[in-house]
């Protein structure tokens, strides 16, 4: 980065900093992590400096990159016995999350907002050897201080939309220099790789997703699959919902409910089933949850919240409220084994909006078939290949996803196939963790 383009980026950086500190204010109405510890943003710390460079610090955003994250570090401590860790987040989801990982020497942190200032200031405080970064955050200063620096900075199971490719291109002026600066670049796909070329980097492996390394909570697949069993009738689930699509699915399942109350041989109902299944809503932000219970109590849906089970052992069939419930709202965090255990077929959140989808590889990991919408370019290569491997269902929109969903529930063998294909589709496209462990071997042995 020329230092007039880096000079103008860097005051517009620090120009905006009483905006993002009045924007954390509002956040933190609703979401409290946002209110905590808001300097360490902006490089001032109450942790005591370190006095030599030992940290690795790796960066996961958000909640997503931060369970990709633990994948990794756990093989990286059993790799390296003793390391330590700066852990750094951007968002109160990802650093709840991320708090389970931290073991005795690690330190977490805020990302630091991209000024020249809070970025000088978290690399002269924590002095990381080596820098790792998850999936797709990369931030010019940032960047730029690393390579000062002279230390190794690495973007790990990195993907690339074509949306973000186009973002990146519009300002390639920032875009070219922060990416060419980055020590290595591993891809999950051919298709990021192609899109790192685009802007000038050539990946330097291609290891598929992380994600498939990652073993579903056996305590909570085995709590999902026997509150399955004593329900005694099927569950839908609506997983990693986003704003602007549980209206339209809170609107469709109320139209079956109607059907099946009213009339049970309407077409609807005959062409899918005549059990009305339970239906399971899983919003993708926790700070939404209750906007989302007032949305189907607003199409006159009852509903029962996951956190009003705790204290029933056998799960939802022991409480009356959610047998009654139309609706169970699955109000908790790090429960998604446990949720796509207790489901005969969900719903993908984020591809029926132009969202991008969310990852589905957990779901066909848990054996819970998928119907997806239009809308998977964030995981495109991915949703693509689920879909040819028959763990994935496409459809246009949320009624068709409804009916595909209660199709499948109707359709035993089908059911079967899709839960057979999803395990198998995960077996065969592990090995990530291994693969990236051997190239960061080039790094590694400075620690």
């Amino acid at each position: 980065m020329s230092g007039l383009v880096r000079a103008a980026y860097s005051l517009l950086m620090w120009l905006a900093q009483p905006f993002l500190r009045r924007k954390l204010a509002r956040r933190s109405r609703q979401e409290p992590g946002y209110g905590e510890a808001v300097q360490e943003r902006f490089g001032y710390y109450t942790q005591p400096p370190e006095a030599a460079s030992e940290l690795v610090w790796v960066h996961a955003v958000s909640l997503g990159e931060t369970r990709t994250a633990a994948i990794l570090l756990k093989a990286l401590r059993a790799q390296t016995p003793g390391l330590r860790i700066l852990l750094t987040h951007g968002t109160a989801t990802g650093r709840a999350e991320g708090l389970g990982l931290l073991q005795p020497g690690d330190v977490q942190v805020w990302q630091p907002w991209d000024s020249r200032a809070a970025v000088g200031r978290f690399f002269r405080h924590f002095k990381p050897r080596l820098g790792l970064l998850m999936e797709t955050e990369i931030w010019p200063n940032m960047v730029a201080a690393a390579s000062a620096r002279a230390m190794p900075l690495v973007l790990v199971n990195g993907r690339l939309s074509e949306k973000s490719l186009q973002q990146a291109l519009r300002m390639a002026w920032l875009s070219y220099p922060a990416y060419g600066a980055l020590s290595a670049v591993y891809a999950q796909t051919e298709d990021d790789a192609r899109r790192y070329r685009q802007l000038g980097v050539e990946a330097a492996g291609i290891f598929g997703s992380l994600k498939f390394d990652a073993a579903p909570d056996e305590h909570q697949q085995a709590m999902g699959k026997a509150w399955r069993q004593g329900l005694g009738r099927p569950v839908v689930m609506f997983a990693s919902s986003r704003e602007g699509e549980e209206g339209d699915f809170f609107s469709e399942i109320s139209a079956v409910a109607k059907a099946v109350c009213a009339q049970p041989a309407i077409n609807l109902v005959a062409e899918t089933t005549a059990v009305l299944p339970k239906f399971l809503v899983v919003p993708r932000h926790p700070q939404r949850f209750d906007e989302v219970k007032a949305l189907a109590e607003q199409h006159g849906l009852r509903v029962s919240r996951r956190s009003g089970w705790l204290d029933a052992g056998q799960g939802p069939a022991a409480s009356e409220e959610a047998m009654q419930a139309d609706v169970w709202l699955g109000d908790s965090l790090g429960e998604m084994a446990l949720y796509y255990a207790l489901s005969d077929v969900a719903l993908l959140g984020g591809s029926f909006a132009p969202l991008g989808g969310q990852n589905l590889i957990e779901a066909a990991a848990c054996g819970c078939p998928v119907v997806m919408g239009p809308h998977t370019f964030n995981f495109t290569e991915a949703a693509e290949r689920a879909e040819a491997a028959g763990v994935a269902l496409r459809v246009v929109d949320m009624p068709g996803a409804v009916r595909a969903a209660l199709g499948l529930l109707n359709d035993p063998p089908a059911q079967a196939r899709a839960v057979a294909a999803g395990q198998a589709f995960t077996a065969r496209n592990r090995g990530a963790t291994t693969k990236t462990l051997d190239a960061l071997r080039a790094y590694l042995w400075l620690l």
